[in-house]
């Protein structure tokens, strides 16, 4: 035997003698309990803990949510053009959309754009006839256009609808005060105190009609 054959099999020799040592000794890895993860959500490897690995997605805005808020921040901000824009695009993403079409002619009737604020709210009541608050909005729109009759009879439905409502008696006794019919705006200005007796423009009304 040669001086390198000897070298190889000396090399062998002691390869196959820490082969055998580290496969009978209790130290080599298990599966499952040296790698096993200390919490529920640990991982194996290079990601280690989940919330430091990955950050939460942040929760999407829809489009119509952010119109809403634009035109609320324009409508604090007494903004009626930037709100008008902003909730004509939400009406267009939502026609069906009854608090959009409440708040949106508001703001029509708040630029005096009368003959839009009366298309929006006749809209609103083609989808809910028993929206009190849009019944009497149309009828100052009416009223503000000359159109008398109709507006009475919207006035006199928002009552209908929510006799408790005070404003709602208010709003009629003012289209009748402002009409020259006196002595039904005093009985609708007294109707008025009847719902909420703490209204100081509605006695002013009520003394000077007496």
């Amino acid at each position: 035997m040669s001086t390198f054959q000897l070298l190889l099999f000396l090399i062998s020799a002691v390869v196959f003698y820490l082969f055998f040592k580290q496969l009978f000794s209790s130290s080599y890895p298990k599966r499952g309990v040296d790698f096993e993860a200390k919490k529920d959500d640990e991982q194996i490897g290079a990601i280690t803990e989940r919330n430091k690995t990955f950050s939460e997605p942040q929760p999407q805005i829809s489009r119509i949510t952010q119109l809403i808020q634009m035109a609320d921040t324009a409508i604090e901000k007494e903004d009626y053009v930037e709100a008008d824009k902003a909730l004509s695009s939400a009406n267009i993403i939502e026609p069906e959309n009854q608090e959009i079409l409440l708040q949106h002619g508001f703001v029509l009737l708040t630029l005096n754009r009368l003959e839009d604020a009366k298309e929006v709210y006749k809209n609103l009541l083609a989808l809910n006839e028993q929206e009190d608050m849009a019944h009497v909005a149309l009828a100052n729109v009416l009223h503000k256009l000359g159109e008398d009759d109709e507006a009475k009879k919207h006035h006199l439905r928002a009552i209908e609808l929510d006799k408790n409502f005070a404003p709602h008696h208010f709003n009629y006794a003012n289209t009748l005060y402002d009409l020259g019919e006196k002595e039904e705006a005093l009985q609708y200005y007294k109707s008025t105190l009847n719902v909420d007796s703490t209204l100081e423009e509605a006695q002013k009304m009520v003394k000077e009609l007496s």
